[in-house]
């Protein structure tokens, strides 16, 4: 619990089986979360025998895509304050305290990766990935006068519950830019957001996204592509992203 609230933490995993259990185990030593729920989307062969036996609960999500695996653990959370890990040995454990630190005043808080003194020795973040996750999160800030973002791939973040409701609808992504739709969906939809420096190291295993510049070099095009978009489409509709409040008995004919 944090202040009187249940956690919940979602690991979505793909090709994380060396790494998943001792990051769980890190997870139960923090004292302050009631469940961790790990999603398992079409994971390497040996990821089940290394959630048995640990705390979490398994969930198995068949349709590929880390938004997919996102969107199944959304629906499977059960917590007031919903927090998402990746279990790659990239971000550590102790970080969820700089979340929820700041969880009682904002609807979402997004972590970043591209704070100089907290990228660790052997982490993927050479000059590209740095200045590239900067430069489209920066773009996404200038184009919706938002709050200070310095980076668009982070996976690290907290969500309120009942903010999360809100947006839910709204989600189609289901490959590797969910993260980026997720923003740009709490951004339009006006909630209260905030962006903190995350512990960043070396991956256990090699990444299928950011392994290979290529990848992420197209990756980072379709993130500004949906950028875009979504800034047109929110220019054109301003109700677009907005939650239509049922109507009450006396407005049905």
């Amino acid at each position: 619990m944090w202040n009187n609230q249940k956690i919940s933490v979602i690991l979505p995993t793909y090709n994380e089986k060396d790494s998943i259990r001792a990051f769980i185990r890190e997870l139960e030593q923090q004292g302050v979360i009631d469940e961790i729920i790990v999603i398992n989307n079409n994971a390497a062969a040996g990821t089940s025998e290394e959630v048995a036996g640990t705390s979490a609960r398994e969930v198995l999500e068949r349709t590929q895509g880390y938004g997919a695996a996102m969107q199944r653990g959304f629906m499977e959370a059960t917590g007031e304050l919903i927090a998402v890990f990746e279990p790659d040995g990239t971000f550590r454990a102790h970080d969820i305290f700089k979340v929820l630190a700041y969880a009682d005043d904002f609807d979402v808080v997004y972590g970043s990766r591209t704070v100089k003194e907290l990228i660790w020795q052997g982490a993927n973040m050479g000059l590209f990935l740095k200045w590239g996750n900067y430069a489209v999160a920066k773009l996404m800030e200038f184009l919706f006068n938002t709050t200070s973002l310095t980076d668009v791939g982070c996976t690290v973040r907290c969500v309120r519950r009942r903010a999360l409701l809100e947006m839910q609808p709204f989600f189609t992504v289901q490959g590797s830019f969910f993260g980026p739709e997720m923003m740009l969906i709490s951004i339009i939809q006006s909630k209260k957001i905030l962006q903190v420096p995350v512990n960043y190291s070396r991956r256990v295993g090699r990444s299928s996204v950011t392994g290979d510049l290529r990848v992420a070099f197209f990756l980072g095009l379709k993130m500004i592509w949906l950028i875009l978009r979504y800034r047109c489409r929110s220019w054109r509709d301003a109700n677009a992203f907005r939650v239509q409040a049922p109507m009450a008995s006396g407005d049905y004919d």
